[in-house]
C-alpha cells in the first residue's frame, strides 16, 4: 500500500523512517515518557493536516489548519503531554481541539478525554476524524473553552492549546485535587508555558519554558481584538 501526498506516492518505509527520526529528535530534546513517545509513534499525524502538507507531517514543526489555527509542533505536544504525567487512568480536559491531533495523543495516554473547540467547523471535522481513527474515549464539544466543560468536571488534568493572559478561573475550578494543568500564559505574541499543580493548600506553579500559541478567545481570556 502507498500513501498519496500532493499527487505523489509515499512508500510506507518512508513514513516509518520519518517517525523514527522524529522520535529521536524528541528524545534528544528531553521527552522521556515512554507512553508519550509511543503515542507520538502510533498516532498518524499525517491524517490531521491537509493533503498538501502531509509530506511535512513528521517534521518537528507547527503546520497551519483551517480558521487561522495551527497544529502544534510534535515537540510541544509531547512536552505538554509529558508534563501532565498521565498513567492511563486520568480524565482529561483539552481546551482547543483544533485538528484533533493533541486529543488523539491524550486519548492514547489517558482513560478519557473531553475536548472543547469554539470553531464549529474545526470541532466537527476533528470529531469525525477521531471516530474514524478509532479514538472512542474522546468526547468533542463546541463551546467557549475558557469556561471549560462543567458537566464532565472535575478533571485529573487539563491541557490548554491556546494562549491566555492568565489562567482562566473556570479551568482552575474544574481541576480536581492533585490535578495538573498545562497552559501557555502571556501576551498574544509570546507566552510562558506554565504547569499548575492543585494541592490541598493551594496552587503550585512552575514555568516550563517560553512558547508561542494562537490566542485563546473567550469570556475568561482574550476578546477578539485583544483590547
Amino acid at each position: 500500500m502507498t500513501h498519496t501526498v500532493a499527487g505523489q506516492t509515499d512508500p510506507p518505509d518512508s513514513l516509518i523512517e520519518r517517525r523514527a527520526a522524529l522520535l529521536a529528535t524528541l528524545r534528544q530534546a528531553g521527552v522521556h515518557d515512554e507512553r508519550v513517545l509511543q503515542a507520538i509513534r502510533d498516532v498518524p499525524r499525517e491524517q490531521f493536516v491537509a493533503p498538501p502538507l502531509r509530506a511535512q507531517a513528521f517534521e518537528n514543526i507547527a503546520l497551519p489548519i483551517e480558521q487561522g489555527q495551527s497544529i502544534s509542533q510534535p515537540l510541544m505536544v509531547a512536552m505538554m503531554t509529558q508534563a501532565l504525567e498521565l498513567t492511563g487512568a486520568e480524565h482529561v480536559l483539552e481546551i482547543g481541539t483544533g485538528s484533533g491531533y493533541q486529543a488523539a495523543i491524550l486519548a492514547k495516554c489517558a482513560r478519557s478525554v473531553v475536548t472543547v473547540e469554539r470553531w464549529p467547523r474545526l470541532a466537527e471535522r476533528a470529531a469525525r476524524l477521531l471516530v474514524t481513527l478509532g479514538y472512542t474515549n474522546v468526547q468533542a464539544h463546541i463551546g467557549d473553552g475558557t469556561l471549560g466543560w462543567p458537566p464532565a468536571a472535575p478533571y485529573d488534568a487539563i491541557l490548554v492549546t491556546a494562549a491566555a493572559p492568565v489562567i482562566p478561573e473556570p479551568l482552575l475550578q474544574q481541576l480536581g485535587l492533585n490535578g495538573r494543568l498545562v497552559a501557555p500564559v502571556g501576551s498574544p505574541e509570546q507566552q510562558d508555558l506554565l504547569l499548575l499543580l492543585k494541592r490541598g493548600q493551594g496552587i503550585e506553579q512552575r514555568t516550563l519554558g517560553t512558547c508561542v500559541f494562537v490566542p485563546l478567545i473567550g469570556a475568561a481570556a482574550w476578546r477578539e481584538r485583544f483590547d
